[in-house]
């Protein structure tokens, strides 16, 4: 509870300084709106801006299911063979040492203004966190704890599912945490790149008309989402990590 006070108190002290910024230095609208021009365009246009958001969050949904379902994938073959480690690994850095702004119009080419392009934009910039941290929690379990499985009689399978996964459960949650805000980052930026809807097809469709209230109210969104999102996951694996 006192989490969320000092939270909601953060809130509206940024909006207090935002306000009074604005109003003491008559900062042109189309520069910088107050919050109360945004709160007003929030009003006029929350059927807009919640049709958009829709499409932004079911494209950061796919994204995160499909991205974490890859990335445990991977890191489980990585954790079983040495040569994939030779192999995949470096493929997985340079991946991540290519710009995302650089693929996306590739991708959008390639795949598409539809969703899927967008889907695919948010699985590549979190695939990579989710395998990484994985793949480092498999590595480091204990090495006496497996040979204490094979001991008993465990299989390959069984050490795997009883001993391996559970140990590296928290270092899974850290890259799921990772990718939750990453995911939006990536749909928004297939947004911008190619498409006819979403919050980022909104924020430019705003700013090119002049509409900075609702580009603002459209960004502000976006960051409640991202928050939004962090928030369940991190609850979801708070609980999950009390059986392990």
């Amino acid at each position: 509870m006192k989490r969320l006070h000092y939270s909601l108190f953060s809130v509206l002290s940024i909006l207090l300084f935002w306000q009074i910024s604005v109003s003491i230095s008559q900062v042109p609208k189309y520069l910088l709106p107050a919050p109360s021009d945004v709160i007003i365009s929030y009003v006029n246009n929350w059927e807009l801006i919640l049709k958009h958001l829709l499409v932004t969050l079911t494209e950061v949904f796919l994204g995160l299911i499909f991205g974490i379902f890859f990335g445990f994938l991977t890191a489980l073959y990585l954790e079983r063979s040495k040569t994939a480690i030779l192999i995949l690994r470096p493929i997985l850095v340079f991946s991540q040492a290519i710009p995302v702004f650089a693929l996306a119009p590739l991708l959008t080419l390639w795949l598409g203004y539809g969703m899927f392009s967008k889907v695919v934009m948010a699985i590549l910039i979190i695939y990579f966190p989710v395998t990484s941290s994985f793949y480092d929690g498999l590595s480091k379990i204990p090495i006496n704890y497996i040979d204490l499985a094979k001991i008993m009689g465990s299989t390959q399978l069984r050490c795997l599912i009883h001993v391996k996964i559970p140990g590296a459960m928290q270092s899974l949650f850290s890259g799921i945490k990772l990718a939750s805000v990453y995911a939006p980052i990536g749909a928004v930026i297939g947004e911008w790149v190619g498409s006819s809807e979403g919050l980022g097809y909104l924020m430019l469709l705003a700013n090119g008309r002049v509409q900075i209230d609702l580009m603002f109210a459209s960004l502000i969104t976006l960051g409640f989402l991202t928050i939004s999102l962090y928030g369940i996951v991190s609850a979801i694996g708070n609980r999950l990590l009390r059986h392990y």
